[in-house]
């Protein structure tokens, strides 16, 4: 009994951006890319027990222009980032990119000149996986993500909507904490608030203490 069978008889609806993802989810071929450590744990990923061909990602590309997703697996040094830059550049869009690893993030333990703190500074990162190195099960876990990700991903005008939706609702957002901010003129700081140098009531406050 096939998949037909479950089917509802007449005609089955649905829109062109649901079948635009599911298409697009299903065929994500990702770059070879791997610049450290994490690369062992994204080959392991390939191999027969974690099976990464189910998702239908199996093939690797060696050239970028046939790939649609940066799996970045590893640290990035100055000298690599343009090289990046540029394979990211060629590759067609629509485009994905997964930075592995807490080194790809934020540049981990490698607090220094050399290496770039977050591979954000050179390309758009759609996943951020966590982890030095991360398993394969969580590198599986943030494909499924990703691949939800592409599934809802809105198309055309609907996109840029979308778009400009987030970057107002991310500049709308409150702070951490509340009432941390600074506080509105006549209002006094609440208790255990501290204020930032040059913002008012500075002077008044160092004047009680020096008293």
């Amino acid at each position: 009994m096939g998949l037909e069978e479950k089917l509802p008889s007449g005609i089955l609806l649905t829109t062109v951006e649901k079948v635009a993802g599911y298409a697009r989810k299903s065929s994500v071929w990702p770059a070879t890319f791997g610049l450290a450590c994490c690369a062992m744990e994204l080959m392991a990923t390939g191999g027969p027990r974690h099976d990464l061909a189910r998702f239908g990602m199996e093939r690797a590309s060696n050239t970028p222009r046939q790939a649609d997703l940066m799996v970045v697996a590893g640290r990035v040094s100055q000298k690599m980032a343009p090289v990046l830059r540029q394979i990211y550049d060629q590759m067609p869009d629509p485009k994905w990119v997964i930075s592995m690893g807490v080194c790809a993030s934020s540049g981990g333990m490698f607090n220094n000149y050399a290496i770039v703190q977050g591979v954000d500074h050179i390309v758009p990162v759609d996943i951020y996986l966590p982890g030095c190195p991360p398993r394969p099960e969580m590198l599986l876990d943030a494909i499924v993500k990703l691949h939800d990700k592409i599934q809802n991903m809105k198309l055309g005008a609907n996109r840029r909507a979308e778009i400009e939706e987030l970057e107002q609702a991310r500049l709308r957002r409150l702070p951490l904490a509340a009432g941390v901010g600074p506080p509105h003129a006549g209002q006094a700081p609440p208790s255990g608030a501290l204020l930032a140098a040059g913002q008012p009531g500075d002077g008044e406050a160092e004047q009680e203490s020096r008293q």
